[in-house]
Parts: structure tokens; C-alpha cells; sequence
């Protein structure tokens, strides 16, 4: 039986491992080997390892990992579990049972890209969430932000810190005069009508075509799709959700631990606010240390 087994191995559940790991604790990681910016070319904000390739940092993680004898790290998707604390039962798709006393679950969230031709194309390129990730490299260029709901007024608002051009797309959403006054104050420029066409030129930039006729360059495009849970896990085993403007999130404690006793979980899972590589990693080693601290005898 294992102390501990983590489904999802990118940056929050190799962060667990990590943690387990030294504390020799036995613990075994699923992935399946899709973390969620595996589109991105570079990482940012992440000490030591600012402007790398996510994949290469994931995979000198796992270089590191295998110095730790009780860490076993398997290339399978999770399809089932069952169990209670102490005693958790983990169903792999290629039939494997697996056994432990603890469970974290970090297997993350998809994006849901909108059927609009391009979006897709462009996503972790020309089109991306998160200034904090991305914006200094694009810093004093002409932004373009998709309006996503009341959420986007402070993106909006955020964004100048990076840029004093920034173009607003409302997307056929209905945004209030008294907001639209303030974008104006602030010098933000607003785009009415759906967009139709997203056509990605250079290395960052693109073209938005709107349904109106209108046509908007800009160097960078951030916009916030839904996004939902990457795996139904936690449905099956009846966890407590939050839901939030872009999708729901898993509910957890001040110790990680959800609604179920004995499981945790940590990452993009969890967050519906800053989602990096950087809060997916301290998440995740927050996961590890409390799950070996409940297992103290």
C-alpha cells in the first residue's frame, strides 16, 4: 500500500511528490502526460526557471524525482476510486488497482476553446490568460482583452499597468454605461459586436474580425475561456465544488484536504484566480506536507 497517491503529475502533483518524497514517504504519481500549458513556448514567473520551456522544467523535475527511491512515477490516467481514508482504492485504465492511505488531486483543468475560427490556433501563442505569465514581453504594445463578464473590468484595470493601449472586445456581452465610462476615462477603447475570426500574424500578434465588419490588430490578445475540471473524479466521489466565473473549482480547507476526508488536492484544480506554475507548485507542496502531517501516529 502506498502512504499516498497523487493523480496528475505537472507542477502541483510533482510538488507533492517532492515533499513525500523526503519525507520517505512511499507514493506513487498518474499522469498523463497533458499538462494544461503544454501550448505555451516559455514560462514565466517562476524563480529559477523564468523563460523555460514548461516541458523542459516538468521533465527536469522528474530527473530529479528519481533520486527518491519510495517515488514511483507512472504514465497512466486515473479512471476510478473508491474507498475511505486509510484505505482508497485507485482504478487505472489499463485495469491496475492501486492502494493508499491518502489520495491529492491535481489533475488540473481544460480549457474550453470558443467555436470561433482561430481561437484555437492561437491559444498559448497569440492568445493567452495571464499577464503575470506573459505581459512583460509584450510590455508598451497594443493589448486586446475578450470581455468575459463583470470579471473583465478589473483585468481591464490590471492590464495598464503593462500597457496604456488596450482595446476591449465585448463579444456581444452587454457592458454598463457607468463601466464604459470608466474605460473611457482610463483611455481604454471598446469594440462592440461578436467576434468571428481570430487570423494570428507574427509571433504574437492578430487580427480580431468582428461580426460588425470591424477588423482590430493588436500585439497580444488575452482572453479567458470556461474551463472545466480534466477528469470527473471528483464527481464520483462527491467532493464540494466552487463555482466561479470561468468554471468550477474543487473546495478545500486551509490544509488542502477537501470535503472528503483524506483527500486533497491542489493546482489549477483549486484556483479560479491566478492560475501559474508558481501558485500550482507551493499548492502543491502545501498538499504533500499535510498529507504526511495526517498520517502522524
Amino acid at each position: 500500500m502506498d502512504d499516498v497517491i497523487i493523480i496528475g503529475g505537472s507542477f502541483a502533483g510533482l510538488a507533492a511528490a517532492l515533499q513525500l518524497g523526503r519525507a520517505r514517504r512511499k507514493v506513487t504519481v498518474l499522469d498523463t502526460g497533458l499538462p494544461r500549458n503544454r501550448f505555451a513556448d516559455h514560462s514565466h514567473g517562476m524563480l529559477g526557471h523564468d523563460h523555460k520551456p514548461p516541458l523542459h522544467i516538468l521533465a527536469e523535475a522528474r530527473r530529479q524525482l528519481a533520486r527518491y527511491p519510495a517515488i514511483k512515477l507512472v504514465n497512466a490516467r486515473a479512471d476510478g476510486i473508491s474507498g475511505e481514508i486509510d484505505d482508497f482504492s485507485v482504478r487505472t485504465a489499463d485495469g491496475e488497482s492501486l492502494v493508499a492511505r491518502r489520495l491529492i488531486l491535481s489533475y488540473g483543468v481544460a480549457d474550453q476553446m470558443p467555436e470561433v475560427p482561430g481561437f484555437a490556433e492561437g491559444w498559448g501563442k497569440s492568445i493567452v490568460p495571464c499577464p503575470y505569465c506573459d505581459g512583460f514581453e509584450v510590455a508598451g504594445q497594443h493589448w486586446g482583452l475578450v470581455w468575459s463578464g463583470p470579471q473583465s473590468h478589473n483585468q481591464a484595470r490590471l492590464f495598464l499597468d503593462w500597457t496604456d493601449r488596450l482595446t476591449v472586445l465585448t463579444d456581444g456581452h452587454e457592458i454598463a454605461p457607468e463601466i464604459r465610462a470608466d474605460l473611457a476615462r482610463r483611455g481604454v477603447a471598446v469594440v462592440d459586436g461578436r467576434i468571428a475570426e481570430i487570423v494570428r500574424h507574427g509571433d504574437h500578434g492578430a487580427v480580431v474580425k468582428v461580426d460588425t465588419g470591424s477588423r482590430i490588430s493588436v500585439d497580444i490578445l488575452f482572453a479567458h475561456p470556461r474551463n472545466k475540471p480534466s477528469a470527473n473524479l471528483h464527481e464520483a466521489l462527491g467532493l464540494a465544488t466552487v463555482a466561479t466565473p470561468l468554471g468550477i473549482v474543487l473546495k478545500v480547507d486551509e490544509r488542502r484536504e477537501t470535503s472528503v476526508p483524506g483527500i486533497y488536492a491542489a493546482g489549477d484544480l483549486t484556483n479560479p484566480q491566478l492560475p501559474s506554475v508558481t501558485t500550482a507548485s507551493w499548492q502543491g507542496a502545501m498538499a504533500g506536507i499535510f498529507a504526511q502531517q495526517s498520517m502522524l501516529a
